[in-house]
């Protein structure tokens, strides 16, 4: 059994040799260390919220009202942090969340890859974004043995969505993760202040200049007028979805649907009588607005309400501690979003897996520390409200 706890005693017999760890262990410092490292209108863009940044903001202290109880006699000396996930058998209980730049991340301007061969080494699924630098069909063979899901942007353009999808299902990808909340984007003052929305200068927009159906569409083809492609691209990217779409939606695949942005009970409920597999619970890390509400403190109705139906959740994990706490509320895989960014901007491939490490790290040592040797063992009474 894989104890993920034991990267920390790596870093210290490492360091009877004299060698300190390349990257930082805690999110603080990483985020310094890569926004010293990224050009500024990347920085904005990675992390940037909406509005005051306000919900972004206690996204990630709104986690800091909930304690976990110790239990002691428990005799926690082996964890098992594994978990089913749409029939799948997953090693953690941690994903990958879409970041639609995680392409420009990279030093060499293929995140999309970079993140992909993380997933692979440590059997952490990604999903990734349509808003990618690499096709899907590139990124998905990079996954190895690791699950993939890929996130649909939904275009209104129906054939375009479908042929989307069709690719996604041919590449191997293991889910459809539909975004509901991004058909237009919020305010971001930071991207504004720098004039800044990297789809509009041509970047991340792979998937579409490699459509078929995309390409039927504009007059030249992206490589003798960019321009045109762009402004084809603006003219269809984003579809104000109602329930009268749902019935579609759910037709497009037999692949397992998973409905992102789901944060009101009702709606969860309705998804689900819809059809959809998965509820994904996310205020897209406060980026698309600034209602004011952490997610995580949406996160208990939505489980509630989805029955035994999954629910994933991101927006402002941070650390293994709030991927413990996520699980005790009732999520079922927990989303990991700037953090893996900020470990690629550094250093690659290697920089993802030492991040994913560490939230690993400290999430199963919270596990055996406070008693709680199995995911299943962390429910709601496993928790404490603190303020």
């Amino acid at each position: 059994m894989v104890h993920y706890g034991d990267y920390q005693m790596e870093i210290y017999r490492a360091g009877l040799n004299g060698r300190l760890p390349k990257l930082p262990v805690d999110f603080r410092e990483l985020e310094a260390r890569a926004h010293a490292a990224m050009p500024p209108e990347l920085v904005s863009y990675v992390a940037g919220g909406c509005g005051n940044e306000h919900t972004q903001n206690i996204n990630v202290s709104a986690f800091e009202r909930w304690g976990l109880i110790p239990r002691m006699f428990v005799g926690a000396a082996k964890r098992d942090m594994s978990i089913d996930l749409f029939g799948m058998r997953l090693p953690t209980p941690i994903f990958m969340s879409p970041i639609g730049v995680i392409g420009l991340c990279a030093q060499d301007g293929h995140g999309d890859i970079a993140t992909a061969r993380a997933a692979r080494k440590l059997g952490v699924p990604m999903v990734a974004s349509t808003l990618s630098t690499n096709p899907l069909e590139e990124v998905a063979s990079e996954f190895g043995e690791t699950p993939g899901f890929f996130q649909l942007y939904t275009p209104t353009d129906r054939a375009l969505a479908e042929s989307l999808v069709r690719r996604a299902e041919a590449a191997g990808f293991k889910g459809i993760v539909v975004t509901l909340d991004t058909w237009v984007t919020g305010w971001r003052p930071r991207d504004l202040n720098q004039s800044n929305f990297p789809m509009l200068r041509g970047h991340a927009l792979a998937n579409y200049f490699s459509d078929a159906v995309f390409r039927g569409s504009l007059v030249e083809p992206p490589e003798k007028d960019l321009s045109a492609a762009i402004m084809q691209w603006g003219k269809i990217f984003g579809n104000p979805l109602n329930w009268d779409d749902l019935p579609w939606l759910r037709s497009l695949t037999k692949l397992p649907l998973i409905m992102k942005g789901i944060c009101h009970p009702d709606d969860a409920r309705r998804a689900i009588d819809g059809g959809v597999d998965g509820i994904y619970c996310s205020n897209h890390g406060g980026r698309q607005a600034n209602g004011g509400i952490a997610a995580v403190d949406l996160l208990p109705g939505i489980v509630k309400a989805s029955c035994n139906t999954p629910v994933l959740f991101d927006s402002g994990i941070r650390s293994g501690t709030e991927v413990i706490k996520a699980l005790a509320l009732g999520a079922t895989a927990v989303g990991i979003g700037r953090p893996y960014a900020y470990g690629l901007a550094l250093d690659g491939v290697e920089g993802i897996v030492h991040v994913l490490r560490c939230i690993l790290a400290e999430a199963d040592l919270l596990m055996a520390v406070d008693g709680y040797p199995r995911i299943a063992d962390l429910v709601p009474s496993s928790l404490m409200a603190v303020g």
